[in-house]
């Protein structure tokens, strides 16, 4: 195995395990499991737990991989209750178990495979990874039998503890909408008109999850906006008449009067706000409208790209990545200002560009070798940021208008960049091998929150 990705795999096992040290535990479960025999199974790589009592004919083979980490597929579907074979393959690089509500279970170490059989209920059988942190950091799935539903796992799928509020995942939520993390182009030209509309609408946030957000553009971030210094931009920033709120826009890339430009404007209005691109650098945009704390963690805030006059040199890849939080609120309704105002913020989910985990869904594809540019903004409200990405090193980090460039004297480099909400940057990096490259703020405690991702260079396997 290789070196690097052994070192991803224990580091994302790290983030499980503080995921997991909360003092909660996935309500419905207990650990150690609660089959004595299953938790002194032996954890040597292929072995297979005994099970416990399956009778009657086998009706079938449900395979089910575990990686790093996660199942797929984690919800599973069968015509009716009865006995059936568990094939479970650890593609993973550490050793996983599937452990499911009756005691069952069956363990394999990296690379391996076991099998164990389990009696589904007619209520369906939920199952997890009992090794410690697992679970919380997402390790858990359910068989049900069609027609039924299975008990829950537990009240959220995003490891760490369950949301504070009483928020509940939603079977019948739509999927998320992936966003593209490319960055755009740069705008052509010196002067730019920007139509910014305003959309209040239903998202879905994380899986199972729909909140009713407000949004510039429709979307959640908003749209990058990429200019240079010098430029002159006019964001005619439109509010419809169908919005219940008034809402405004504050760029922190420009330098205006705050009751000019900055003003809310009601449903039905709108107004044109002209600024001057007078300073390099990735800034962040958001709604100011009071309460600004509600608007900006309903998700109206977007990211600003300034280039220096000059332009910036080119790389192969280059991505856009704001990191946010959601305070759930109910169903359907827009986030919980009280959880959002607390002192001590406990964000139920912190995510890349709006959804929980979706570049652990769809890695973000890059060129073994080659250069890749990252623009990352922490646009909060109120969580820091510890950006970073297993397996590589920052050989150019431009920081809220500080500089680590490379080649520089001693040969300098960074592991991560700290951003405060507000604050952004760009690094730069390349990936030296094949293999899955892990995208986490090192506050590990909301990884299993939704703060993760991946890249996957070349085939993302490095062991061919």
């Amino acid at each position: 195995m290789s070196r690097r990705l052994a070192r991803s795999a224990a580091l994302l096992a790290a983030a499980a395990l503080i995921a997991g040290c909360t003092g909660q535990r996935t309500p419905g479960w207990t650990y150690p499991p609660a089959n004595p025999a299953a938790a002194q199974a032996s954890p040597a790589a292929g072995a297979s737990a005994a099970p416990a009592a399956a009778t009657g004919e086998v009706l079938g083979t449900l395979k089910i991989t575990a990686v790093d980490l996660g199942f797929t597929p984690k919800d599973l579907e069968v015509a009716k209750a009865g006995t059936y074979e568990i094939q479970l393959a650890n593609t993973g690089a550490i050793l996983h178990d599937i452990t499911f509500a009756d005691g069952s279970k069956a363990v394999a170490g990296a690379g391996q495979s076991a099998g164990v059989n389990v009696n589904v209920p007619a209520g369906g059988l939920t199952f997890i990874c009992s090794v410690p942190g697992h679970a919380e950091a997402g390790m858990k799935g359910a068989i049900t039998v069609k027609g039924q539903t299975a008990t829950s796992a537990g009240a959220d799928d995003h490891g760490g503890p369950a949301p504070v509020s009483d928020t509940q995942p939603d079977p019948n939520a739509p999927p998320y909408k992936l966003f593209d993390a490319a960055a755009p182009k740069l705008l052509s030209g010196t002067t730019h008109d920007i139509d910014l509309v305003i959309e209040e609408k239903l998202m879905t946030v994380a899986k199972g999850f729909v909140q009713a957000v407000w949004t510039f553009g429709g979307t959640v971030p908003g749209p990058v906006i990429r200019v240079k210094v010098g430029d002159t931009i006019r964001i005619h920033l439109k509010n419809p008449a169908t919005s219940k709120l008034a809402h405004s826009v504050d760029f922190h890339s420009s330098q205006v009067a705050w009751n000019d430009e900055m003003t809310s404007i009601d449903p039905g209005k709108e107004k044109v706000y002209e600024w001057k691109a007078d300073y390099a650098g990735v800034w962040m945009y958001h709604c100011g409208t009071s309460p600004a704390l509600h608007h900006i963690a309903n998700g109206m805030y977007g990211m600003v790209i300034v280039e220096p006059r000059e332009g910036l040199k080119p790389v192969d890849a280059e991505f856009a990545l704001v990191q946010s939080e959601w305070y759930l609120g109910p169903q359907g309704q827009p986030v919980s200002l009280t959880k959002a105002a607390a002192p001590a913020p406990a964000p139920d989910y912190v995510v890349f560009n709006g959804v929980a985990s979706q570049y652990l869904d769809n890695p973000l594809p890059v060129k073994t070798g080659g250069t890749v540019r990252v623009f990352v903004l922490n646009a909060g409200p109120s969580v820091d940021s510890s950006f970073h990405v297993v397996g590589t090193i920052f050989n150019t980090v431009v920081k809220e208008g500080m500089q680590l460039l490379p080649n520089n004297p001693g040969q300098y480099g960074s592991q991560a960049v700290d951003l405060s909400p507000a604050q952004g940057a760009f690094v730069e990096f390349v990936m030296p091998e094949d293999g899955l490259y892990p995208i986490v703020t090192h506050a590990f405690n909301f990884v299993g929150r939704g703060a993760l991702g991946l890249f996957k260079a070349g085939d993302g396997d490095p062991l061919k």
